[in-house]
């Protein structure tokens, strides 16, 4: 039997990247996905891929994230669709990076809306179903920013120690409901954002790397889908660092 058959697993920002590296893995492992992301069109065909690839039950659904009603729709579909929710992953995240004299008021709203508004948002909805179920795993994807802090991203770097701190305190909370509440925190991760860097700044990061390489986002993944089973039961309110020893 497959390590996650029959159980459900919901994960925002999943179109592609680290989000959809995580679907791919939970797949891998027999589960039922309901995969979220703001475009419709794309997070459908993501879902559609990963269901042909494993044979497996996969829905795409469009969610903004840091609207209530958004995440209110996609958990009722969930429920109505697998009738259970077991694991949430709080994947989805966006940057508006600039120094802080630079910084516009929106682009400091609009990433804490999402990164850290809607963890809150699907964290305190989902609790209602695991709750009732007296089981259920929350994940939340951090970063190496988060701990350590970064120039120019003191939104983002806001959002990401912020959902430490949300994922500390929810812990605390849902253990009486045998709900376990983790992070991960990826540091330098190979996705289109990295690609895109020149070869030099590629180099210099490297340098500060003590495994001197860039992650892959399996190595994320693998993470979650530890501390989404069983095995990690007594685990909870950790943030695990997927960095490559850049930030100890």
């Amino acid at each position: 039997m497959k390590k996650f058959e029959n159980k459900t697993v919901l994960i925002t920002g999943a179109q592609r990247g680290i989000g959809f590296e995580i679907a791919r893995k939970f797949a891998m492992e027999g589960a039922n996905l309901v995969m979220t992301d703001i475009n419709e069109e794309k997070i459908s065909e993501s879902a559609r891929l990963i269901s042909d690839e494993f044979n497996v039950k996969a829905l795409g659904l469009s969610h903004d994230v840091s609207k209530e009603k958004s995440c209110e729709e996609v958990i009722s579909k969930t429920i109505e669709t697998f009738f259970r929710v077991d694991v949430l992953v709080n994947n989805a995240g966006i940057t508006r990076d600039n120094l802080i004299i630079r910084m516009a008021e929106k682009d400091f709203d609009d990433v804490i809306s999402i990164n850290l508004k809607g963890p809150f948002l699907m964290s305190k909805l989902v609790f209602k179903y695991m709750s009732k179920q007296r089981y259920g795993k929350i994940v939340n994807i951090s970063s190496v920013v988060g701990q350590a802090g970064q120039a120019g991203q003191s939104n983002y770097a806001s959002s990401k120690a912020g959902l430490i701190g949300l994922t500390k305190s929810l812990a605390k909370e849902f253990a009486r409901r045998n709900i376990n509440v983790n992070a991960v925190a990826p540091g330098f991760i190979e996705t289109r954002m990295t690609n895109n860097l020149d070869e030099k700044t590629k180099e210099e990061i490297i340098k500060q790397i003590p495994l001197e390489r860039f992650g892959q986002p399996q190595d994320v993944a693998n993470a979650v889908l530890f501390l989404s089973h069983d095995e990690s039961s007594y685990i909870t309110g950790q943030v695990i660092a997927v960095n490559g020893g850049i930030y100890i």
